[in-house]
């Protein structure tokens, strides 16, 4: 695993008095809302108190993204490489997740042949699918090296701050701003399992199209506009436990048998509901909630910056399973159960 973050961080407080509270015309609802979003400080490759965005074309936002996502993303990917004792031109695959930037060519070709990844290593792009999209990423390159021997590379990398919409009453935009930050975070895959890692043991996918519109995240011409219903925790609630009982249940497994829970925190409420509907307690979703406090929601880089802080913490301990799980538009559930070697 590797990750990146741009800049030295920002305080969040710091960020609504200097910034969001002109923004949102000292609204006191918003302040409370942007307050009790559950984040200290996050990152951002375009901080708002020294350049302000919110007035950009979509053009301008995109060219920005490919030269603040570069560095950050051979950060990453270098770090993910290094962590799994492999040198960048044994990676016979690089998979690119976002939904934050498009460029052609893009960062599958800039990382990779900057690095020195070799020619004809495969490539792929995944876009557009929001806060889950790490784990169908995971899995993408996980199926690769388990059909062809080889090892790959994944990795998730997301500029929100490119994405600072106008001034506005809509209260949804007002979460979003609250919540989200920056990063890069990388997944290196080798056929061995090497110990200090993971094993992929499965993955598992829901969606609930008939909440299509909870979750959105249109492109228009002033970037990409998150559109975020306070439903959504109540829909989550009425289909994680029955997900995760099926992953767990076809694997021979229980809750009681899970040693670490990664989960995406999409904000406090997501979390709540989450330990509530599966029953966990004490410190399960702690990693979770010191990832919202110190990075914010990263999209879907997020949920792999819990499971690294996870390991750093020794957790999962050797032999024991581990549930990452992730959350989106569709409305979607991912999960992933990964095994500690």
């Amino acid at each position: 695993m590797g990750s990146a973050v741009p800049g030295g961080g920002l305080e969040h407080s710091a960020l609504w008095e200097g910034y969001f509270a002109r923004h949102f015309a000292g609204d006191r609802m918003a302040e409370r809302l942007f307050r009790g979003a559950g984040v200290r400080r996050r990152h951002a490759a375009v901080n708002p108190l020294l350049e302000d965005v919110s007035g950009w074309s979509t053009g301008e936002r995109m060219r920005r993204y490919v030269a603040e996502a570069l560095p950050l993303g051979k950060e990453a990917v270098g770090a993910a490489l290094a962590d799994a004792g492999l040198r960048p031109d044994e990676a016979a695959m690089l998979a690119v997740v976002s939904c934050t930037g498009y460029a052609t060519p893009g960062l599958d070709i800039r990382v990779a042949a900057d690095l020195g990844m070799p020619p004809d290593a495969q490539r792929l792009v995944i876009g557009h699918m929001g806060c889950y999209a790490a784990i169908p990423g995971l899995g993408a390159v996980a199926d690769f090296v388990a059909s062809r021997g080889r090892p790959a590379v994944a990795l998730c990398l997301e500029l929100t701050s490119l994405h600072l919409q106008p001034p506005t009453d809509d209260r949804q935009q007002v979460v979003a701003h609250a919540l989200f930050g920056d990063a890069a975070a990388a997944v290196a895959v080798t056929p061995t399992p090497q110990a200090g890692g993971y094993e992929v043991v499965d993955v598992a996918a829901l969606t609930d199209p008939a909440t299509a519109d909870h979750m959105t995240w249109d492109v228009t011409d002033l970037g990409f506009r998150m559109g975020l219903s306070p439903e959504v925790p109540r829909v989550l609630a009425r289909h994680v436990g029955d997900m995760v009982s099926g992953l767990l249940g076809r694997n021979g497994l229980g809750p009681a048998d899970v040693d670490a829970w990664a989960v995406h925190p999409g904000g406090p409420r997501i979390l709540d509901t989450v330990a509530d509907r599966l029953g966990l307690t004490g410190d399960a979703l702690d990693a979770s909630y010191r990832v919202l406090a110190e990075y914010g929601n990263c999209s879907s880089a997020t949920v792999l910056l819990v499971l690294e802080a996870l390991r750093a913490a020794g957790r999962p301990r050797p032999g024991r399973p581990a549930v990452v799980m992730a959350f989106g538009p569709g409305l979607t559930l991912y999960a992933a159960l990964l095994r500690a070697v």
